[in-house]
């Protein structure tokens, strides 16, 4: 096999994240293994090699040429193929649940066996579960007319019009579409990032799933670089696209409209200054008996339903804690830490993100917790200034998961359970070895779907200090 060479096979079997497996026999006789993203166990495809290392390939798809027998229905969705945001709609939901849990448990059997899986909580909403979106301003093709939604698939700049996205509530579909139909009249570029030049550039939407309160957040450059006669929406322009926002017949309701400078470069949102436009800059949401204040970029789970059976998994896993100290590590905005709080005597959180530290902080006092801290700071440098001991800890660490000077002060603590909560499995697989490898046995794994229709999946796994 050679590298941008073409080649057809059929997928052997489905691995995280989304990749499907292919043996391929060269001309030679040698066998190699080809993982191709987003192919699906069954499918017949053609391929191109992207990357290439002794036996192994990392490949992108071409073309299915035969459908799998796990495509069993039509996606719900007109806009799913092109879109990037959805993978398995074509898939029932008790298959897409079912895959989800088989790649987790593949990726853990070989680090340990001798655990017991409990398998896979479904989302209690396969639809519709969404409570915050980022849709981006661009073009549809190069030099197309102004597009507002998702990037398309295996693409960093062409963009799908999300008209009627179907894991969000309809609220989301028809602010999008009100904002795209007003600034598509007033004829404003969107910001080319590779050109640097254009004003447009991203619509934030949160709204509570249990409180239906809606926060709409246009980003945009502070000028229209570029192009010469052009100008930014006045003060009175973007109030008139908040009364057109605040006047849709919506399910839930908008209690606020904010503007948001960027004039960054990167694509990432980055909020240099936002303004106020109407109402107030953030939503009430609530998760198993407790409330919480959320800002247009506060991180809270994007399934707060499905966040409740997380949390409720993770707080089985906890065990008896009355009295006890627990970190909570790589904390966020502290919901898990605010859910042990009622019942432990200390929960001190740890989070790299001031501003998340400042929301934990608040909504601690908006559901009046005493008993709890926050402390903002990289978990390596942050453990040596607390001076108390944890009798128990909580890991929820980015995707990356965690690196190994802080696991080494994590094990150092010994304490006697340990409760890793993971968005990407193979991250936690990885950092199961030096745990497992400290004295810490494996005894239980579960798995959440927190995103229906797309392949990820959050895992939650439970370490008994035994040596």
């Amino acid at each position: 096999m050679k590298k941008g060479e073409i080649y057809e096979g059929t997928v052997l079997e489905l691995c995280f994240p989304n990749k499907g497996k292919i043996k391929y026999t060269d001309e030679d006789g040698t066998v190699y293994t080809c993982t191709v993203k987003d192919a699906l166990s069954g499918q017949t495809v053609r391929f191109a090699v992207k990357k290439k290392r002794e036996r192994k390939c990392e490949c992108v798809l071409l073309e299915v040429l035969e459908k799998s027998p796990l495509q069993s229905k039509e996606p719900k969705c007109a806009h799913f193929g092109r879109c990037g945001g959805c993978t398995y709609e074509e898939l029932e939901y008790e298959k897409q649940v079912e895959l989800k849990a088989e790649m987790v448990k593949k990726l853990i059997d070989p680090v340990c066996s001798d655990y017991i899986f409990e398998g896979i909580t479904k989302s209690p909403n396969p639809w519709e579960y969404r409570n915050k979106m980022e849709f981006s301003f661009g073009d549809e093709y190069k030099d197309g007319p102004l597009a507002l939604g998702l990037h398309a698939k295996n693409s960093n700049y062409d963009l799908v019009n999300v008209t009627n996205c179907h894991i969000v509530n309809n609220d989301f579909n028809q602010i999008l579409n009100a904002v795209f139909e007003y600034c598509n009249k007033k004829e404003l570029p969107y910001f080319h990032v590779r050109r640097r030049c254009g004003y447009l550039r991203h619509l934030l939407i949160r709204r509570a799933q249990k409180r239906g309160e809606i926060l709409v957040d246009l980003v945009t450059r502070s000028d229209v670089t570029g192009y010469e006669g052009k100008e930014p929406l006045s003060d009175a322009e973007l109030k008139e696209l908040s009364e057109i926002v605040t006047g849709l017949n919506l399910n839930g309701e908008v209690v606020g409209f904010l503007h948001t400078i960027n004039d960054s470069f990167g694509d990432a949102v980055i909020n240099e200054k936002t303004d106020i436009v109407y109402g107030r800059d953030y939503i009430y949401e609530e998760l198993l008996g407790l409330k919480f204040k959320i800002s247009a970029f506060s991180f809270f789970q994007t399934n707060s339903l499905g966040a409740e059976k997380l949390y409720e998994k993770a707080r089985e896993y906890i065990g008896e804690i009355k009295g006890s100290t627990v970190f909570d590590l790589y904390s966020g905005t502290g919901t898990i830490a605010q859910m042990l709080a009622k019942s432990a005597g200390h929960v001190t959180g740890v989070e790299i993100v001031p501003e998340a530290v400042e929301a934990a902080k608040v909504n601690a006092k908006l559901n009046n917790l005493e008993n709890c801290d926050f402390l903002a700071g990289d978990v390596l440098k942050v453990l040596d200034d607390i001076k108390e001991k944890p009798d128990y800890i909580v890991l929820d660490p980015p995707r990356a998961g965690i690196m190994p000077k802080a696991m080494e002060k994590i094990i150092n603590y010994s304490v006697d359970r340990i409760v890793y909560i993971s968005c990407v499995p193979t991250s936690l697989a990885r950092d199961l070895e030096p745990l497992l490898a400290a004295g810490y046995k494996l005894q239980k794994v579960a798995c959440v779907d927190m995103f229906p229709q797309t392949k990820g999946v959050e895992t939650v796994v439970l370490l008994q200090r035994v040596n």
